[in-house]
């Protein structure tokens, strides 16, 4: 009896380290797609995956369906642990929520623990980078660029604390970062040599610029990536999701 509850303590202990959350626990995942059979497709791939959690889930096919659930979930003190939210959903004028990015703000502000994964078959440049600025969501997936074999697994690697960005979408970002930073060399100098916990009044001493210019360098990318206000550490990690160093 003793060596059955403690199989049962070291199991739970690695399923804890490795997903993130106790073994047995239940998760409650929020879905939101306008297209039931996708909606369907997702908890069907999340359910028959081997994670070792349980999940409830609760599926909406418009922005009202799923803005009530929010609220509803919000005033009993229950949360949303994971939400896959379609960017391109009819609005619901009525709170001004005009997509499936205005939604996942208010999941953001109720619910800040909650692991955001943006779906979407949209390829404009601007149109990701808005989202991703706005959102900067634990996963961001083009739909073109998953399938039933692969979605389990990336799932489960979003849980564990990934930050999953598919290559599409990826390859759109960098290219407009590209553009309006006219990114170069020196820029993956600076952002180098600050993960390597070089400040940066020191980087002078390492690259060929004056503290001015890299300060100037450094608040235009944030300023395409994050905002002003992002910390350096910040910046670095957002730097490497997208392959830029």
């Amino acid at each position: 009896m003793q060596f059955s509850i403690l199989k049962t303590f070291l199991l739970t202990v690695f399923l804890t380290n490795y997903y993130g959350c106790a073994m047995f626990e239940t998760l409650s995942i929020l879905v939101v797609d306008d297209h039931p059979m996708t909606t369907d497709a997702y908890i069907n791939l999340i359910s028959s995956a081997s994670l070792g959690i349980g999940f409830t889930f609760q599926k909406a096919a418009d922005l009202k369906t799923a803005f009530k659930s929010i609220e509803q979930n919000f005033k009993s003190g229950s949360t949303f642990d994971v939400a896959l939210i379609d960017i391109s959903l009819p609005p619901y004028e009525e709170e001004k929520i005009l997509s499936g990015t205005d939604l996942a703000k208010i999941i953001r502000k109720r619910f800040p623990d909650c692991k955001i994964i943006m779906l979407t078959m949209h390829t404009e440049s601007l149109i990701l980078n808005r989202v991703y600025k706005t959102i900067h969501p634990e996963g961001f997936i083009s739909k073109n660029d998953i399938d039933f074999a692969t979605f389990p697994s990336l799932f489960g690697n979003i849980l564990k604390g990934e930050i999953f960005i598919s290559k599409t979408i990826k390859d759109s970002l960098n290219a407009l970062l590209k553009e309006n930073v006219k990114w170069d060399e020196y820029d993956t100098q600076i952002i180098i040599l600050l993960d390597k916990g070089i400040k940066t009044k020191e980087l002078p001493s390492f690259i060929d610029l004056s503290l001015s210019s890299i300060e100037k360098r450094k608040a235009n990318i944030k300023r395409n990536l994050l905002d002003q206000k992002a910390s350096d550490d910040e910046l670095i990690s957002v730097c490497k999701v997208l392959k830029l160093i």
